[in-house]
């Protein structure tokens, strides 16, 4: 049986550098796309403890659903805000395990990656020019764009793009826990001190492989109708569990629900709810 952990794994996605800039076949066919508005497929590359007998680590579902969208990739011209996600994988026998993930970006330090976005780049713009240059016997369209040296304004456009000699290529990574119950609230804070600690010029307390391991071996699930309190790298964490005399654990803030949705639409789905309708809900 599993011994009451908070945490069963601390995950690491993101770019395999061995393997290089791989389309997301997930994603479908977005070549039209320019190369950093295209999805390439991230790797699960580390995952701590290595296996769990009451957990076993589905790779392939964890690396999907901690970036669903795939590798995405910026320049210092783009915002880099870290963003945060949950999910649930459920087995085949009903049980479930939850995940938390923090993607945030980091500086591409291979010039082979680099060398290959530039590559691409270059494909792109020199297919955008056999797409896009006029016929040479078509006075209209030279007096259209306004210069016939191919200086118009949408080819301007397709070169601000990336260049490897004055751009930064950042791409997204991702910090995971996967854990048997859904402290959202605590599970946020764990990783936002974590990537504080990765990105703060000054070093944490401890180092930061003593924080992962503590919650991983040392951080107990709070008895139910209890709260625990344990240590971050910046400050204490506390996370609730209710009774069994209570409603089950919910930790995300309504107030998204409404933000996202909206008041009709919300009042519209508790009223389907209510009235036992079939709900869909669509996402990208």
């Amino acid at each position: 049986s599993a011994p009451g952990r908070f945490a069963d794994y601390f995950v690491i996605c993101g770019l395999d550098t061995e393997t290089g800039l791989e389309p997301d076949e997930l994603s479908g066919e977005n070549f039209e796309q320019t190369p950093l508005r295209r999805t390439f497929k991230s790797k699960v590359l580390a995952r701590y403890p290595e296996n769990v007998e009451w957990n076993p680590f589905d790779q392939d579902a964890v690396g999907m659903l901690c970036m669903p969208k795939g590798l995405a990739f910026k320049t210092q011209a783009d915002s880099r805000e870290p963003q945060f996600h949950s999910f649930i994988i459920t087995r085949e026998d009903g049980s479930r395990t939850f995940g938390f993930s923090l993607t945030f970006f980091e500086e591409v330090t291979s010039k082979q990656i680099c060398s290959a976005m530039q590559t691409l780049y270059h494909m792109h713009n020199a297919e955008y020019d056999i797409l896009h240059t006029p016929p040479t016997n078509d006075k209209d369209s030279c007096s259209s764009t306004g210069d016939c040296n191919g200086t118009s304004v949408s080819k301007l456009q397709r070169f601000n793009s990336y260049d490897i000699s004055r751009d930064t290529l950042y791409v997204s990574k991702c910090i995971c826990l996967i854990t048997p119950m859904s402290f959202m609230k605590a599970c946020k804070k764990v990783l936002e001190q974590l990537h504080q600690a990765v990105t703060s010029p000054q070093p944490p307390p401890l180092p930061l492989e003593s924080y992962i391991y503590n919650i991983l071996y040392e951080v107990p699930l709070p008895p139910a109708g209890r709260s625990l309190k344990f240590s971050g790298v910046y400050g204490p964490i506390i996370c609730q569990r209710p009774s069994t005399n209570e409603l089950p654990l919910f930790d995300f803030p309504v107030k998204e629900v409404f933000e996202l949705l909206g008041v009709e639409n919300v009042v519209q789905l508790f009223t389907c709810a209510l009235l036992e309708f079939q709900i869909l809900l669509y996402s990208q």
